[in-house]
């Protein structure tokens, strides 16, 4: 079984991933994937415990500085078609996403594929 697992930006996202891929690694599954924020501290943790991670150039919306969200329409679309390209390229059975910016795209280009999502 192939699985993805999507998310991060903050350890109270990442660690719980990590928990995930454990346990999904004790029970025999070996072909796991993380997608995570660049730049952000799964891109550091992830492969630390041993796991491959690919990033999305991907950020939150800023409530208070409206102008840093100029680039937030661009920066969704290009890690909409990653994430496509992504789960075309690994092919995963199931997307387990873990909250945070970079869940959204995975999860949401799962379901577009009719891959099943947790």
């Amino acid at each position: 079984m192939k699985i993805i697992i999507s998310g991060g930006g903050s350890g109270g996202h990442v660690y719980p991933a990590i928990a995930i891929a454990n346990a999904l690694k004790e029970k025999g599954v070996n072909d796991i994937l993380f997608v995570g924020a660049n730049g952000k501290i799964e891109m550091e943790k992830v492969p630390a415990a041993g796991y491959d991670i690919v990033g999305l150039n991907i950020s939150g919306f800023h409530r208070k500085e409206i102008l840093r969200n100029i680039l937030f329409p661009f920066k969704l679309l290009g890690s909409l078609m990653k994430a496509r390209k992504i789960i075309d390229k690994f092919s995963p059975d199931v997307v387990v996403g873990v909250g945070g910016f970079a869940s959204g795209p995975v999860l949401k280009m799962a379901q577009w594929k009719k891959i099943p999502t947790l």
